[in-house]
């Protein structure tokens, strides 16, 4: 990259966009009680979700707001310790560093030292499909809001007569957790370009993943406002829709809001984003072929199971406990990570409209999770250089999960 580029590229990083200054990110560390105190009366912005039990969480606290946060806080003796003092200087150094790394790849080409832009992950997967045609194929299922493609990947090596499992897998429905794309590709990555090693994992199921299924806000992350979570689509006040909070399955009745400007809006009705309906129809077409659902999101380090909308647990629940608590085993044997298992509700908080609720109690996909991915204990979002250590973890993950799948569906 020449001297000239790199400085105008700097200009509008550093010019462009939503600014932070003075906003802090902060840890709060409530008790049971205190808990449902901070739920019933605060509006934070969650970086990493609410327990219901308690325990640590991090949150963003606004300049202006500092004061009367930190206000509740003390007066409700509820432990707090800020983390980083200043948004925008912490954001600063992210964007120098995705800077800093951005080279002169080969068209169709990943890095996981640097969080890749939608073009690029789309480009990677249409050269995957070029140089294994006969492991990969592709998918538009249709274009997002501002007329962005959002393209599955399809892995199979298309041996037998038996139909195989599918693992279906999304990632990015939150546009700022950058890391859940991240890991997504990776997945992409092991099962095509290192398939050598990962063989016994294509050979009796296939992987059907879609790295980013909110592509307009993952790239409004990148180029205008770092905090953006919802979808891109047009309100008559505000901008967008919390799309984990817009499939049509007990929709709006808990964890929801109806605000257009809340960053848990609901939608104007269930499936108003055309990203969901995209996703919706090539889910029902695949149902009878779909027998695991990943949804991947950041962070808090837990592997969650439906229901979301209540606290009454599935039939299949030790199933899905057990399943859940194998591949958090192995995961913490690589790695001493430690996930928590559970249903969505009892282990946080009501949230009525996600997608792995609608995947298993509308689409009929028994095994359905969504995983809560790693974190930075000290900023926002895992900084770059710990992407591949963190998807690396990740994938022994995924392996349980397939071991799991291909011992009850794929050798029947």
């Amino acid at each position: 990259m020449s001297h000239l580029i790199f400085i105008v590229l700097l200009n509008i990083l550093f010019t462009n966009g939503l600014k932070y200054n003075g906003y802090q990110i902060v840890h709060i560390e409530p008790t049971k009680e205190q808990t449902e105190l901070i739920h019933q009366n605060c509006n934070f912005d969650y970086i990493t979700p609410l327990r219901r039990n308690g325990g640590l969480t991090k949150v963003v606290v606004k300049s202006e707001e500092r004061k009367i946060v930190y206000n509740f806080l003390s007066s409700n003796k509820i432990k707090f310790t800020v983390i980083v003092d200043d948004l925008e200087n912490y954001f600063k150094k992210e964007r120098l560093h995705q800077l800093s790394r951005l080279k002169t790849f080969d068209r169709g080409t990943i890095s996981f030292r640097r969080y890749e832009r939608h073009e690029t992950i789309n480009n990677y997967l249409k050269s995957l499909a070029s140089k294994y045609p006969e492991l990969v194929s592709l998918e538009n299922i249709g274009q997002s809001f501002e007329g962005r493609d959002m393209i599955v990947i399809k892995i199979s090596t298309g041996r037998g007569t038996k139909q195989k499992p599918v693992i279906f897998i999304d990632a990015g429905i939150h546009a700022r957790e950058w890391i859940a794309p991240a890991t997504a590709l990776y997945v992409v990555n092991q099962l095509v370009e290192n398939s050598t090693w990962n063989n016994f994992m294509i050979q009796n199921a296939d992987w059907y993943i879609l790295p980013s299924l909110n592509p307009d806000g993952y790239e409004y992350t990148h180029t205008n406002d770092r905090l953006w979570r919802k979808t891109r689509s047009l309100g008559s006040e505000c901008t967008g829709t919390d799309a984990n909070r817009n499939f049509d399955f007990y929709w709006g009745t808990t964890g929801a809001s109806s605000a257009e400007c809340s960053e848990i809006y609901k939608g104007r009705n269930a499936f108003s984003e055309v990203e969901l309906q995209n996703f919706k129809n090539f889910s029902e077409a695949n149902k009878d072929k779909i027998k695991l659902y990943l949804t991947l999101h950041s962070y808090g380090y837990f592997i969650l199971y439906p229901w979301g909308y209540t606290s009454d647990l599935p039939q299949d629940v030790d199933e899905l406990q057990h399943l859940g608590s194998t591949v958090s085993s192995k995961i913490r044997d690589y790695s001493g990570t430690r996930f928590t298992v559970g249903s969505s509700t009892n282990v946080l908080y009501p949230a009525a409209g996600g997608s792995d609720d609608w995947m298993k109690g509308v689409n009929g996909v028994d095994l359905s999770y969504t995983i809560e991915l790693q974190g930075d204990y000290e900023g926002f979002e895992l900084p770059a250089e710990k992407i591949l250590p963190a998807v690396r973890e990740s994938f022994v993950g995924i392996q349980a999960f397939h071991s799991y799948v291909d011992k009850k569906y794929a050798r029947m």
